[in-house]
């Protein structure tokens, strides 16, 4: 049981770093795409780009863009309160963002005081205050210490005299002084935190193309569990990813330098990000999901093809895996574990062949943004590496598929006849039954949520749970972390999906 609370906590903690790390990938593409726009050689060639109106809106698009990178850590604080919130996660959201702000204020006052020797760490204005920069660390303690505040006592019910303190209202009191005493405390103990974090950054960045072939193997890896999201955030926002001009995280570096130092000097920093994905993502997965589809019965080739070519759409253009993966995870998990191996080097030939090219998607998007339209990102060997790539997966695939003779399972239509005529409204709604009726019944759903590519439900009783009709309302495939938490995956499609079950459960 113990076991199982960890691996909720830590999966539901991966879903909510989530939130803030899409929204800085998002503002990335506009950050890159007007640095680019703003680069010399460019503004030269098109001198209208640097003048008038439109330079005006491409320097704009650039700073504002760019200010979002230095909010990550309350980000994180309200991302994660809302995310680890059981109920009235909006309560839970704004008291996130108090928190912080009360956690910042109480730790500028510590180390005003002079009580001891605070020049060690470093002291930077956030949100106005002159306080202990934490960066995303102090955001993440703060959001989980108000999560666990919140579900604690946002139904307490106080006598009568005070009532009107209780409950929602309490949320805020108990969290402002939870993170005050948080805010106290931290200023003591964050040096010799900080060393050990800077200690294993140290310690990876020294195991050169191994720690990265390390990363990338476990960043694939951890993909069934959804603890890769854990992985990155703490390589992209903490030092564990680096410390460049008083910047820690891979990402953070990247996007906030991209414009300021020369590309090379951010070499040290991309090795964490996007590239190491767009081999096998952009080549590898597309030719394995041919394999797949060349080595599959004649009967299930029509709906295997559909299946992969909407898996490969994802995968190839924005950098969205799961439905590929999910296909063979499942009934060739051998091949799982060569592709996460296949998913380390590519991170290793990434960096052993200097690519410079940073954010976190791996897709044909970023790949022109951060890659082709970046001079001295060295795109081509993304190419090159690719080509090599989708021949090996092709080839191992379909060696392997065939050996064994192992066909992935597609849902079987279970559609009305009358189906063809439902607005599709209608059509999501009947979906959303279907799903509820997968995780047990409307009784057994404690809590819906998602992520990018999959439907995250908590609920009371596992075996209550169906695969066989969840997989016909078009599951990728279905992940048991714990005891009371179950992963639907679902793919980019899975936002529509959550709506859709929310709405029918009223949520």
């Amino acid at each position: 049981m113990k076991k199982s609370k960890v691996m909720d906590f830590f999966s539901a903690l991966g879903r909510s770093l989530m939130m803030p790390i899409a929204a800085l990938a998002a503002c990335g593409i506009v950050l890159g795409l007007s640095s680019a726009l703003m680069k010399p050689q460019v503004v030269a060639a098109l001198p209208w780009l640097g003048t008038g109106v439109v330079g005006f809106i491409i320097m704009m698009l650039n700073k504002v863009s760019g200010v979002v990178f230095t909010l990550l850590p309350v980000l994180f604080a309200i991302s994660i309160a809302m995310g680890l919130a059981k109920e009235d996660k909006e309560v839970a959201a704004f008291a996130g963002f108090i928190g912080y702000y009360t956690f910042l204020v109480a730790s500028s006052l510590v180390i005003s005081t002079k009580i001891i020797n605070f020049s060690a760490m470093k002291i930077s204005p956030i949100l106005g205050v002159e306080t202990v920069d934490m960066g995303a660390v102090a955001g993440i303690l703060v959001g989980c210490l108000t999560a666990y505040l919140h579900n604690k006592y946002h139904k307490v019910v106080f006598p009568a005299a005070v009532a009107f303190y209780g409950g929602k209202r309490f949320v805020a009191l108990v969290v402002t002084l939870g993170c005050a005493l948080l805010g106290i405390v931290m200023p003591f103990v964050w040096n010799p935190l900080s060393m050990g974090i800077d200690t294993i950054g140290t310690l990876i960045n020294a195991s050169g193309s191994f720690g990265v072939f390390l990363f990338g193997f476990l960043e694939r890896l951890l993909i069934p569990t959804g603890l890769h999201h854990v992985l990155n955030g703490l390589f992209r926002t903490t030092s564990l990813g680096g410390t460049f001009n008083g910047v820690e995280g891979c990402l953070n570096i990247f996007l906030q330098n991209v414009d300021k130092v020369p590309l090379k000097t951010l070499e040290p920093y991309t090795r964490f990000l996007g590239q190491g994905k767009m081999p096998f993502m952009m080549f590898g997965l597309p030719a394995a999901a041919l394999a797949i589809y060349r080595t599959s019965p004649d009967e299930k080739k029509p709906k295997v093809k559909a299946l992969m070519i909407a898996g490969v759409a994802a995968s190839f253009v924005s950098g969205i895996t799961e439905p590929i993966e999910f296909a063979f995870l499942f009934v060739a998990p051998a091949l799982f574990v060569f592709h996460a191996v296949m998913g380390g080097i590519s991170f290793m030939l990434m960096s052993v062949l200097h690519v410079i090219i940073g954010n976190t998607g791996g897709g044909l998007i970023d790949f022109f943004i951060w890659g082709v339209f970046q001079p001295g990102s060295h795109w081509y060997w993304v190419i090159v590496v690719g080509a090599v790539y989708a021949v090996i997966y092709y080839s191992v695939f379909k060696w392997y598929l065939a050996k064994k003779q192992i066909s992935i399972d597609v849902a079987a239509d279970d559609d009305s006849d009358d189906e063809g005529e439902m607005t599709v409204d209608e059509k999501m709604q009947n979906v959303a039954a279907n799903v509820i009726e997968g995780l047990g019944g409307f009784k057994n759903i404690v809590a819906v949520n998602n992520c990018i590519s999959r439907l995250r439900v908590d609920v009371k009783d596992m075996s209550k749970t169906n695969d066989n009709i969840l997989k016909k309302t078009g599951s990728l495939g279905i992940v048991r972390p714990s005891e009371t938490h179950i992963q639907v995956i679902y793919g980019p499609k899975v936002e529509v999906v959550a709506d859709a079950v929310r709405q029918v459960l009223k949520y």
